[in-house]
């Protein structure tokens, strides 16, 4: 779903945080074109050898693609019936569950891990947990990574301002990311590299975003303009037809107790 730095709500129930969340059905195709996805060694380390994954929020298939190419048996769950359709024409043949994190409509022990891309940060864990448990085999994993964009590059920082991003996620997963009982300690690993991308990509990217979707055509409007007086008029983009966009990909893990 999100990208990190939209992440970290602070209450997954609320009717905002839900509207927000079910915004992304009016953008599945904009959500699939513009959102990066995820390096191999990441998606490695995340899984290790697991051979059956549910992929729990897939949204349009971004995570789902990387552990097919893995030659890992995925199955997608998401609550948002265009995400899933999106995701068909992106990794068809994948098997596609309209279900949610709170009430995963699979067999108990049926998986070897259980992975969530962009979306931990959606999910109610004191109802999510135990439902997670249930259908993961013993010693299975759960597996939850973000890309979030390196903001120590001064014109993604500037970006994120006019972007209204509230904080440097990367910075808070370390105490965001709480699993607790009936999971193990959680393991770390974080891979960086870089997506170059076209000007109009990048926009499309905010575009693919829950506060630019649910946000006023006003506001829409200016924080387009904003950013395109930024990508044409900074000194480390003049001239550039593609931007190179630093990201850290953060993966946190935790097995089955």
């Amino acid at each position: 779903m999100a990208e990190a730095s939209e992440s970290l709500v602070t209450d997954p129930g609320a009717p905002e945080t839900l509207r927000a969340a079910r915004s992304f059905g009016a953008a599945a195709s904009v959500y699939q074109a513009a959102r990066p996805g995820y390096p191999e060694e990441a998606v490695a380390w995340l899984v290790g050898d697991a051979a059956r994954v549910l992929d729990l929020g897939a949204g349009t298939g971004k995570l789902t693609q990387a552990l097919v190419a893995l030659d890992r048996d995925v199955i997608a769950v998401d609550p948002v019936e265009e995400m899933l359709e999106e995701l068909e024409v992106q990794v068809p043949g994948v098997p596609r569950i309209l279900g949610t994190a709170e009430d995963i409509p699979i067999e108990d022990d049926s998986v070897d891990a259980v992975v969530a891309g962009q979306a931990w940060h959606w999910f109610i864990p004191a109802r999510a947990v135990p439902e997670i448990a249930r259908v993961l085999r013993p010693g299975g994993v759960l597996g939850l990574v973000w890309n979030s964009r390196d903001t120590s590059v001064g014109w993604l920082r500037e970006a994120g301002e006019i972007m209204h991003e509230r904080h440097d996620a990367s910075a808070t997963f370390e105490s965001y990311v709480q699993i607790g009982r009936p999971f193990g300690p959680i393991e770390e690993h974080t891979v960086a590299w870089t997506a170059r991308v076209p000007r109009e990509r990048f926009l499309d990217l905010v575009r693919s975003r829950s506060y630019f979707i649910t946000a006023s055509a006003d506001e829409q409007r200016d924080t387009i303009e904003k950013l395109e007086e930024l990508l044409v008029g900074h000194p480390e983009l003049q001239g550039r037809d593609e931007l190179d966009v630093p990201y850290l990909t953060r993966c946190f893990r935790a097995r089955l107790g």
